[in-house]
């Protein structure tokens, strides 16, 4: 089954905000330094951006007929900064599906590359941060 229809595919928007405490927890959980001003723990650019899209990991794979029961994997994930995230700013989240390839393994069977991209933008309209993952959907049932 070809999913190209799909490529374009905008998710609903949502927003994202990271509150000041939140970041502390983060930087102590995972023995980070303290901030340095108002900003944000880089990884807060792959978190905000799931976090604020407006739907959930079943949301981001039902438009090509995967669910996070399948047994989706994360392939890749690729954080692009145009600018530092800042704890306490509201973020608006924007994302859409930009390719999906069917692969197929000599042991694990059909597969599919999933990307889809999270646009961070700030309250300026600049864009923050881009984020794009590549996920790998098992396709057990699908013709090789």
């Amino acid at each position: 089954m070809s999913h190209a229809d799909v490529i374009g595919h905008r998710y609903p928007e949502g927003t994202y905000t990271i509150a000041p405490w939140e970041d502390r927890v983060l930087r102590d959980a995972i023995g980070a330094p303290p901030a340095r001003g108002d900003e944000a723990h880089p990884i807060w650019g792959y978190i905000a951006a799931q976090g604020g899209i407006g739907t959930d990991i079943a949301g981001i794979v039902a438009p090509v007929d995967a669910s996070p029961e399948d047994g989706t994997m994360i392939a890749s994930v690729d954080v692009e900064y145009a600018q530092p995230l800042r704890v306490g700013v509201e973020y608006r989240a924007s994302g859409e599906i930009v390719a999906i390839e069917r692969k197929h393994g000599r042991r694990t069977g059909p597969f599919d590359l999933f990307t889809f991209r999270i646009d961070l933008t700030a309250p300026s309209g600049e864009r923050a941060v881009r984020m794009t993952a590549v996920w790998v959907l098992p396709r057990r049932d699908a013709d090789a």
